[in-house]
């Protein structure tokens, strides 16, 4: 049981923390299949994920309370940006993440404007 227990752990909102955002060309035009990696920089641990056909990519990372603070690395094509991982450890209510869009050759974190691209992201 007590495996059992410990995996759906990981799967609770405390363990979870979500980059989300678009990568998108010059003209603002979504640019589909680009691969999207997010490196935890602590261990070198990295997420792949795609954009989909309107260059929204979304990846989830294992972070959990103890990991307030950790820097990331995002990388999106030849572009890369340095985030670092800000969440109340102590809510375990809310979603927990940010949203990095890359806009023609330059990144742009929005933090307020996570929650509610994920839900829209979830709504589909």
């Amino acid at each position: 049981m007590g495996v059992a227990g410990n995996a759906l752990a990981e799967h609770e909102l405390y363990y979870r923390y979500v980059v989300l955002g678009y990568v998108k060309d010059g003209s603002g035009l979504g640019r589909p299949g680009v691969q999207v990696e997010l490196v935890r920089d602590k261990t070198g641990f990295s997420y792949i994920g795609e954009t989909d056909v309107t260059g929204l990519y979304v990846i989830v990372v294992r972070l959990g309370d103890e990991s307030a603070g950790e820097r990331l690395t995002l990388r999106a094509a030849s572009e890369a940006v340095s985030i670092v991982a800000r969440f109340d450890p102590k809510d375990h209510a809310h979603d927990r993440g940010t949203r990095v869009d890359f806009l023609g050759g330059r990144s742009v974190e929005t933090p307020a404007a996570f929650a509610t691209t994920l839900r829209e992201f979830l709504a589909h």
